[in-house]
């Protein structure tokens, strides 16, 4: 396992800065609006990313984290009359992905998005991401998806699925899905967040069977699913990863747990960190640790010196695994 990064670059220095910090490893998109890709487009931003010597490890397919009215494939949990194009267009990235050389690629099933409450301040003046239930608007109306059932949305997944995985293992292609961020009650907006529970995600692994269908696991999200972060972490990095469905790692932490919780720096909330590594390594983890929703900080570049202190602890911790 390795540090890695999906920060999207905003020019070449970024790329330099990220080989200078020993950063090799990447997830990035190529230019262009999503769901317009072309094999060429794929091959060219490989190249582009390997000529500051980095390795492209995965893209992110166009089954972004927003909310479905601002998705570029929306048919696809709406069941809408496109969706067998657009699912068609999904396996056919999968399959320039092989071509082009690319081992892997993270998505989402989101409908409603990331629903936050306002920020929080937390270390030095930091303001950082928060979601209380308490303050939410638990009576917010459906969006697009309308009011949807745990098992309709269930089906929606599973005829995705089907259709996608068998191309993903036919070309080889690991495909990471994000949990959902965060757990909310059901119902909340209309839907069940299925992905939003840890046995949602163990049912979700189990369907459609394939070395090549897993998690992009963000321990910061299922952290927030559970009652007590710090002592139910462990065996569920454990249940995941000794079944090798990790297949990307965002390495995030918080302070607090369901329905309650502030986002924070890795080293400062409640998840022990050196601890979840020393798991991950124990059940065999191989790809990306990359950092994940940093709080906001004050300064030049607030995004990138806060990720660039999240590389370095988390590179620190992986020297001392190895030599401790």
């Amino acid at each position: 396992m390795y540090v890695g990064t999906q920060l999207k670059a905003r020019d070449d220095d970024d790329y330099r800065v990220w080989a200078q910090l020993g950063i090799k490893h990447i997830c990035a998109d190529p230019e262009g609006k999503p769901g317009t890709w072309t094999l060429d487009d794929l091959k060219r931003l490989r190249e582009k990313v390997e000529s500051f010597g980095l390795i492209l490890d995965m893209i992110q397919i166009p089954l972004p984290s927003n909310p479905i009215e601002r998705a570029t494939y929306p048919d696809i949990l709406l069941a809408g009359p496109n969706r067998e194009r657009q699912i068609d267009e999904i396996c056919k990235l999968i399959e320039n992905l092989h071509i082009a050389g690319i081992p892997a690629a993270k998505y989402n099933l989101n409908l409603i998005g990331i629903p936050r409450t306002p920020d929080e301040p937390g270390r030095g003046g930091s303001m950082n991401a928060a979601f209380r239930w308490e303050k939410a608007d638990q009576n917010a109306a459906p969006g697009l998806a309308g009011v949807l059932s745990e098992d309709e949305n269930w089906e929606r997944i599973d005829y995705f699925l089907e259709r996608v995985v068998p191309v993903a293992e036919s070309n080889r292609i690991r495909l990471a899905c994000h949990p959902h961020d965060p757990y909310t009650p059901p119902g909340y907006k209309g839907v069940t967040r299925v992905l939003g529970t840890v046995d949602g995600l163990k049912k979700f692994v189990t369907m459609r069977e394939s070395p090549y269908h897993g998690l992009n696991f963000c321990q910061g999200t299922v952290g927030e699913m559970l009652d007590n972060p710090r002592e139910e972490i462990y065996d569920i990095i454990r249940w995941f990863g000794s079944r090798d469905k990790i297949f990307n790692l965002h390495f995030r932490n918080i302070r607090g747990g369901k329905l309650s919780f502030m986002e924070t720096f890795p080293d400062e909330g409640d998840m022990d960190m050196a601890l979840s590594l020393k798991v991950y390594k124990e059940v065999g983890y191989q790809y990306m640790i990359m950092p994940d929703h940093v709080p906001t900080i004050s300064g030049r570049d607030p995004e990138g010196v806060a990720f660039a202190f999240c590389y370095g602890y988390t590179a620190a911790l992986l020297q001392a695994l190895e030599v401790y």
